[in-house]
């Protein structure tokens, strides 16, 4: 019996671990914006904060910077930061991010307790295979990460933008895909994928 039970629980955290592998990546929402005369494909740039964000050399914003900029030359536009050019950059790309934390009560709108640390059921796994024994696999639910990356480039010789998008994504706190060093590629890549896009139009992409 005792040999019967621990080769159910070594199945049970087999699965868990399956489980744990193969769970699906949280898909990006993007939207863009352009106006009707053609985006340009091409053209020396410079990645920069939006005002707002104010003079930032912080490691966040380099990864975000960095994350844009190999999606713009994948493109096919020129990075110009560090060349030693004479004329300024045709374009300037400019970038916001931010990343908020919430209960997932508020994310699921359930109306229960949004209070973090508060909720979480209990509940017993096995009792169907007839041993009666309860193993307590709830505990309270992560906060969820949300983090959104927006970009805009604008031609510099008359300050006008021509193209911009926003992207956003969603991961339990603690979980790989919530760093910034893995959402700025990730939110940067789906912002840029199948440029310029569909102006005014939202997908999702997985």
């Amino acid at each position: 019996m005792v040999k019967r039970i621990g080769l159910i629980l070594m199945a049970m955290a087999g699965g868990l671990a399956l489980a744990g592998c193969t769970t699906a990546i949280a898909p990006v929402e993007v939207t863009r914006f352009h106006a009707g005369e053609p985006v340009p494909q091409s053209g020396g740039f410079l990645v920069e904060p939006a005002a707002e964000l104010g003079r930032d050399d912080s490691i966040e914003f380099r990864t975000f910077a960095g994350a844009v900029s190999q999606e713009m030359q994948r493109i096919g536009f020129t990075d110009e930061a560090g060349r030693q050019t004479v004329a300024p950059s045709e374009y300037v790309v400019l970038i916001r991010y931010d990343r908020d934390v919430r209960s997932p009560y508020a994310a699921s709108g359930s109306g229960s307790p949004v209070s973090v640390g508060v909720g979480g059921s209990t509940g017993s796994y096995g009792s169907g295979l007839g041993l009666g024994i309860g193993i307590n696999l709830s505990g309270k639910p992560k906060d969820i990460v949300t983090t959104r990356l927006s970009v805009q480039i604008r031609r510099r010789s008359d300050s006008k933008a021509i193209w911009e998008g926003r992207a956003e994504t969603s991961a339990k706190v603690g979980a790989p895909a919530s760093q910034p060093g893995l959402a700025a590629p990730k939110l940067a890549a789906a912002l840029f994928g199948g440029y310029p896009g569909r102006s005014g139009e939202t997908i999702t992409v997985k």
